[in-house]
């Protein structure tokens, strides 16, 4: 595979001189795709450029072996550079994998209580704060879409939109049924509940990714229902969109403004059609996704959330850490660091097969 990257250096500095072509420039949605490209290829450019360089300085070195004098300057070299040139071939073979195309598109998602009532809903609530405050941390911008609350503020369903350079690409593995074992604030006697939750993670979809016919839309306007709020029941602001075709439906009636409510369940409506069209196109997609998704139920998950014993395991890695009050903060980078890192090698694990 790295004898075969001769292609990489002439495609970048192609690329570079496209983006600068005014006929290019006019097209903004071919210009847009070759920034995305372009983009892409930096750092493989890079990383080949180094493994370049790496492989000239250890030949190098190699021949300055027969000279006396320098023999024991080079084999400290050879020794520091069969080091670093495995690293670098590492890299690459990264930044050959597949890219997901979805990666750097911005976050719908969409959690739902499971099983347990209420503290279900209360684990949905701690799991919308646990996603909006890893947001923070990643200064991306988090705006909510539409929420149907308990009067103890949980949450029986919440739809909201996480914006920001990579949101997809960390985020997609939040999918799937998440449970908590803890004693619940409505839980008397001090006995363990064990609850869930189900988090639904959908790559954002822009208006030329799905073409939605306004004849297959019926759109309904209703007074906003909820717990307290100036508008709450004065205005016909909140809205509910039905797609025709699909029977896909869509409530918005988080802003007073019947508008904002429509443009609002319009960017959930394409998500849901857009990753409908995706799993159409891989019936592989589709299974996996129900997978992971479920139907809520206690015996599905990806991870659990121990509170008594101060633990979060992720069932599909293997990998538990005891900082549960960090992680939900917000703290989630050890666990979504090493999903991605088993995706990337079993990647690289199906590549070496197929050669």
């Amino acid at each position: 595979m790295l004898d075969k990257l001769d292609w990489v250096h002439p495609r970048y500095e192609e690329l570079g001189a496209l983006l600068s072509d005014p006929t290019v420039v006019q097209d903004q949605e071919k210009w847009r795709a070759l920034m995305r490209e372009h983009s892409q290829l930096e750092p493989l450019d890079a990383a080949v450029k180094r493994y370049a360089q790496l492989l000239s300085e250890r030949e190098e070195a190699k021949t300055m072996l027969a000279d006396a004098d320098m023999a024991a300057m080079a084999r400290e070299e050879l020794v520091h550079l069969e080091e670093e040139i495995p690293a670098c071939e590492r890299e690459i073979q990264l930044l050959l994998l597949p890219r997901d195309p979805n990666d750097e598109r911005n976050v719908v998602m969409e959690i739902r209580g499971g099983a347990g009532g209420e503290e279900a809903a209360l684990f949905g609530a701690m799991l919308m704060r646990m996603y909006t405050r890893y947001a923070e941390r990643h200064g991306w911008r988090v705006e909510m879409m539409d929420a149907n609350m308990t009067e103890l503020g949980g949450v029986k369903e919440a739809i909201f939109t996480i914006s920001g350079a990579g949101a997809f690409s960390r985020l997609k593995y939040e999918s799937g049924v998440h449970r908590v074992q803890r004693i619940p604030v409505t839980e008397s006697n001090g006995k363990r509940q064990t609850s869930t939750a189900t988090v639904a993670v959908l790559p954002e979809a822009e208006e030329v990714d799905v073409r939605i016919d306004p004849c297959d839309l019926r759109i309904d306007v209703y007074r906003a229902s909820g717990h307290g709020g100036q508008y709450i029941n004065k205005t016909d602001s909140a809205v509910r969109i039905t797609h025709l075709p699909t029977g896909t439906v869509v409530t918005c009636q988080d802003e007073k403004s019947q508008l904002k409510n429509k443009e609002k369940a319009m960017r959930v409506l394409r998500a849901r059609l857009y990753e409908r069209m995706q799993s159409e196109k891989d019936a592989a997609y589709a299974g996996e996704r129900r997978a992971q998704v479920g139907t809520g139920d206690r015996s599905e998950r990806i991870r659990t959330y121990n509170f008594n014993e101060g633990r979060v395991s992720d069932h599909r890695i293997g990998k538990t850490i005891y900082s549960i009050d960090a992680f939900v903060d917000g703290d989630m980078d050890e666990i979504i660091d090493e999903l991605i890192l088993s995706s990337q090698q079993e990647q690289l694990r199906r590549m070496n097969l197929a050669e």
